[in-house]
């Protein structure tokens, strides 16, 4: 019995564990789960896995092929602090039954084909990814889709809207104001503790937690987690968000990471720190601007060169767009600059050459981690052996540049219906290596086209307001 293994069966007699959560990652990148009891789990587990339905995720098999194998992977049991009853779970990679290799539209085994890919390129051994995921809690959300009633609302106490509303307790009136929430004391911060908790919680889950804090908006919060290797950043973040929903559940309140979920303010970004590793080396480091080594300002040069296509899976939802607009300290101009957040690729000041890294500031939270992660290391991989040199550093505030600056400055993606063009048009660089497939790059895509149609065929409200005397 191997070393993880023996943990999880450890895990099951010292926690009496009842049932055993086989946990995996959809194509839009929400986690699914199926448990079993735990009568059920032994050492053969691990090398047979069990067989599920494949056709009923979104993305993946026909009814006629739907039979696929769950593999757990034993590195990465942890204990669920939210079950009734005692509960274990694992992360799992899809196998396909006829061959038992990896099936190729599961993103977390191509996050580990793209790691095998950098191996065999002699470029590093190691991959660090660092996300700062912001979220919103509310404490109410409505919303219809009905052919007569087309509409959405959202409630918190935080909100500035709120500044006249009567409450049974009474309005204290402590609230951010627009833009105003980075980062007053209590009473003004009002999640403070609830922050706390889910820091707490995601500790115990065995994630290496540094930080909490208010955000820019009312009712906006971000936890600070520390950067891990990329399978593993990925996994956890599927349990970052499966914490933040449910410790606001537990308060009684709701948490999105939708990123534009409030009109008129700030959106919510995944902000995804970067850096390769080889012989316990940063190969980021170096002596040239901001300490950085050729192979990163080259790395720098794929993520701007493909990141239209990128758009596709680090901004995956039409809601992105509404983000990634200037006037909201989005990150829309493909640029690089040391300490500067108005670049979309910004080098965080380090002392040590070991922190030398780069922060890419246009991914979102609706984004499948996996995918994520993996895209922008292919780009990365593109660019340094193609050398793709990013031109000269922009240290200036790219919010207020003049229109005749601004001409000739690359842009992200102003629509997902664009970055799903510009994926469709710009996929070789994914495809080196078999990382990605065609096939899996285009059931993805037809994924996404359905959320496209169904907002560009739905009238929307505005529309009313500014057409309908016309």
């Amino acid at each position: 019995m191997s070393d993880g293994i023996k943990k999880v069966m450890d895990m099951i007699k010292e926690n009496d564990v009842q049932y055993v959560d086989f946990r995996f990652t959809d194509p839009r990148g929400k986690w699914q789960h199926t448990a079993q009891h735990v009568s059920t789990i032994d050492e053969d587990v691990f090398k047979d896995g069990i067989m599920f339905d494949g056709s009923s995720i979104a993305g993946w098999k026909a009814i006629n092929e739907s039979d696929m194998i769950l593999m757990p992977d034993p590195e990465t049991a942890v204990m669920d602090p939210f079950a009734a009853q005692p509960l274990l779970v694992l992360f799992c990679d899809i196998l396909e039954p006829s061959t038992g290799q990896p099936y190729d539209r599961d993103p977390r085994s191509t996050a580990k084909k793209a790691l095998a890919y950098m191996a065999s390129l002699g470029i590093g051994d190691t991959a660090y990814f660092g996300p700062e995921a912001e979220f919103f809690v509310f404490d109410d959300v409505k919303w219809s889709t009905d052919m007569n009633f087309m509409a959405y609302k959202i409630d918190s106490e935080e909100g500035p809207y709120n500044s006249a509303s009567d409450f049974e307790e009474g309005n204290m009136g402590h609230r951010p104001a627009i833009k105003g929430g980075y980062f007053p004391v209590p009473p003004v911060d009002s999640g403070q503790d609830m922050r706390a908790e889910m820091v707490s919680t995601m500790i115990q889950m065995g994630l290496e937690m540094e930080k909490h804090h208010h955000e820019v908006a009312p009712s906006q919060h971000e936890l600070g987690i520390k950067f891990n290797t990329l399978v593993r950043c990925a996994d956890e973040m599927q349990i970052y968000k499966y914490v933040v929903h449910q410790v606001a559940h537990a308060y009684g309140k709701t948490a999105t990471f939708m990123p534009k979920p409030v009109v008129g303010d700030n959106g919510s970004g995944m902000h995804t720190h970067q850096s390769i590793w080889k012989d316990g080396q940063n190969i980021f480091a170096g002596s040239g601007y901001a300490d950085l080594s050729e192979m990163c300002l080259y790395y720098i040069g794929g993520i701007i060169k493909h990141a239209k296509a990128l758009n596709a899976f680090t901004n995956p939802s039409t809601n992105s767009y509404k983000r990634l607009i200037p006037g909201f300290e989005a990150p829309v101009l493909l640029a690089y600059s040391a300490r500067n957040r108005s670049a979309s690729i910004r080098i965080p000041y380090v002392a040590s050459p070991k922190g030398k890294r780069l922060e890419a500031r246009f991914p979102d939270a609706t984004a499948n981690p996996y995918l994520a992660y993996t895209a922008m290391l292919m780009a990365g991989l593109d660019g340094i052996q193609n050398k793709l040199h990013p031109g000269e550093a922009m240290d200036k505030d790219l919010y207020d540049l003049p229109p005749e600056e601004l001409e000739g400055i690359p842009t992200v993606c102003g629509s997902l219906r664009e970055a799903l063009e510009s994926l469709s048009a710009d996929r070789e660089f994914l495809k080196k290596g078999d990382v990605f497939t065609d096939e899996q790059i285009d059931g993805y895509l037809d994924l996404k086209w359905e959320e496209v149609y169904a907002i560009e065929h739905t009238t929307h409200p505005m529309e009313y307001a500014l057409y309908y005397s016309s």
